[in-house]
């Protein structure tokens, strides 16, 4: 039978290759129908309805209020002017170097990393950033990966993805916090090899396809053009959530709601703050949405990969094939980073959560190990998938296409990808 579950991962797998199906279903009928073939009653105890359904769905639910609280922290920096002030203040520092102001587009785009994730991250620091790069002479396609590098290096430290793999591989924050944290050096080194690599290796070129944040004459584009700057106080609100979280060591969901809170206060008159709160908060809700539906399928998905008839059947066939030896670890997982790319089942958000729950469940590694597998592939993910929504919005804003920033960037996050494997077989095998 366990073949048979392996058959059915695969087909899922090809459903959402093919985009014959969305994710979010694919894996709910995926988990339904391991479900059924684990021997799961249709009610009752491990059941499909009461554990699968029932219990499975709301599973991640610490997880989607910090994706929503997130999104609302990162539409008030966009509709604040906080984001835009960054980004330009940045800009007029670089001047006419293209390799400062990509830096300067890289620090931005990790600091708007650690609130949101995906495409609002993207936005946040791209729709200035990416054509104020183009306009100095770095490369379409470097200018795209250097915001989704940046964003990487963000991706430590943003707090619901903390939530989402506390919630998932059933650990402590403190385990899941103490992981990126080593992670986040690798992100850092390769986003800065990619910025003053590519920026140099390429040269510059001077296109002006897209019209520069300073054009004369160009109508403003957003609120926050018509707003101007915020003030320079303001400009500490994505780095309060990761504070209070990093360094006091506060709950993520309070921490959130801080930044929120001081968002707010700091650029939005008393009088305000009622609507700015309630359109931001909705406008939170619309980003979010996407996310949500799929964590509730992720959650499904977990619940019926733990079954106990799903346990038994798999338990032999993942113990055959999982290695122990570290170095052998660290060389079989390296391999086989592309499987995370294209919704591939190493992807955490699809199929690799199920994994991932396999692996846990059946005791073939320990759950912190599980852990430094799925961000190190996360990293990956996040900047080379030609799927991801951040990779194509970044690449269609730059004028180019999603595989092209792929190639250019798979190289340096497969390394950040190695060196958090590394970590994960010194530290946890």
């Amino acid at each position: 039978m366990g073949v048979v579950i392996l058959l059915v991962m695969a087909a899922g797998v090809a459903l959402m290759l093919t985009r014959k199906l969305p994710t979010a279903f694919a894996l709910t009928l995926l988990a339904i129908a391991i479900a059924f073939l684990a021997g799961a009653p249709f009610t009752g105890k491990n059941s499909v309805l009461d554990t699968v359904l029932q219990e499975g769905a709301p599973a991640l639910a610490a997880t989607m209020i910090a994706i929503i609280l997130g999104s609302w922290l990162g539409k008030l920096l966009d509709e604040t002017g906080i984001a835009g002030t960054l980004v330009r203040k940045i800009v007029e520092f670089g001047g006419d170097r293209p390799t400062v102001v990509a830096l300067g587009v890289l620090a931005v785009s990790a600091l708007v990393g650690t609130v949101t994730g995906s495409a609002p991250a993207a936005m946040l620091a791209g729709i200035i950033g990416i054509p104020a790069m183009i306009a100095v002479g770095v490369p379409k396609v470097t200018a795209a990966g250097t915001v989704l590098m940046g964003i990487a290096v963000g991706i430590p430290f943003e707090l619901p993805l903390w939530q989402f793999f506390s919630t998932a591989l059933e650990l402590p924050i403190p385990t899941v916090r103490g992981f990126m944290v080593k992670l986040f050096p690798f992100a850092l080194a390769a986003a800065l090899a990619f910025v003053l690599v590519e920026t140099r290796r390429r040269g510059t070129e001077h296109a002006w396809s897209l019209k520069s944040v300073d054009s004369p004459g160009a109508k403003p584009r957003s609120r926050r053009a018509e707003l101007g700057d915020a003030p320079w106080y303001a400009l500490l609100a994505p780095a309060v959530p990761l504070v209070l979280a990093l360094g006091f060591e506060l709950a993520i969901i309070p921490s959130l709601l801080a930044g929120v809170l001081y968002a707010l206060v700091t650029t939005t008159r008393p009088g305000g703050m009622n609507k700015r709160l309630l359109r931001t908060l909705y406008g939170g809700f619309e980003v979010a949405a996407p996310p949500l539906v799929l964590f509730i399928a992720i959650g499904i998905l977990l619940a019926a990969v733990k079954l106990p008839g799903a346990v038994d059947a798999l338990e032999p066939l993942v113990k055959a094939v999982s290695p122990h030896n570290p170095v052998v670890f660290v060389l079989v997982f390296t391999l086989l980073v592309p499987l995370c790319l294209y919704r591939g089942p190493l992807n955490v958000f699809g199929l690799g959560a199920g994994i991932a729950g396999v692996l846990i469940a059946t005791g073939i590694y320990p759950a912190a190990a599980v852990l430094g597998m799925a961000t190190s592939y996360n990293q990956v993910f996040g900047v080379a998938d030609p799927t991801s929504t951040q990779t194509v919005w970044s690449a269609q804003y730059a004028g180019v296409s999603p595989q092209q920033v792929m190639v250019r960037t798979l190289p340096y996050v497969w390394a950040v990808a190695l060196g958090g494997l590394c970590v994960t077989a010194a530290t946890y095998l």
